[in-house]
């Protein structure tokens, strides 16, 4: 079982797979802002940035996984985007809760040189302040579905990347 699991960063199969759950999300997002009108506010826009910068580390892992350098670098740019979703996620959760009090500001707060929400304002622009997420199913938020996925990719990634140096700590 564990030689599997350790074995996973190696296949396309795992980062196609996951680039697949990224194109989902973002599909989602994109659902309720255009179909159902549900508009992004900063914070949701963070989400789709860190799950945008995930597709995009994952499509380059699915083409490259065979580069044991590769493997690793994936391996720990996962488990740093994986935590940045998790924080975001919580701070969504936390403010649609009434647990945070801040302001939520309507600018993305990126360089001026990066400015996506200008390039491609269909996915990053921001429409309103942060406050609340729809019901996914049963009473359960974005928010929330949001905290649970970004937990279980950042202790996938976690686990993998662990596993990992552990094995070759071993092959030394």
């Amino acid at each position: 079982m564990t030689d599997w699991f350790v074995a996973l960063p190696q296949k396309r199969a795992f980062w196609f797979c996951l680039t697949a759950f990224a194109v989902f999300l973002e599909g989602t997002a994109l659902i309720y802002q255009y179909v159902l009108d549900y508009l992004p506010c900063v914070i949701c826009i963070h989400v789709r940035l860190l799950v945008a910068a995930c597709l995009v580390v994952w499509l380059v892992a699915g083409f490259t996984c065979a580069q044991p350098w590769c493997k690793g670098a994936a391996l720990v740019a996962c488990v740093g985007l994986s935590g940045l979703l998790a924080e975001r996620s919580w701070q969504l959760l936390a403010t649609e809760n009434g647990w945070s009090v801040g302001s939520c500001e309507m600018t993305l707060g990126l360089p001026e040189w990066i400015a996506l929400d200008r390039w491609l304002p269909w996915l990053f622009e921001i429409h309103e302040p942060c406050g609340y997420t729809p019901y996914i199913v049963a009473k359960i938020s974005m928010a929330e579905v949001l905290m649970g996925l970004s937990l279980l990719l950042t202790g996938l990634f976690i686990a993998l990347a662990s596993m990992t140096w552990l094995r070759a700590q071993r092959a030394f």
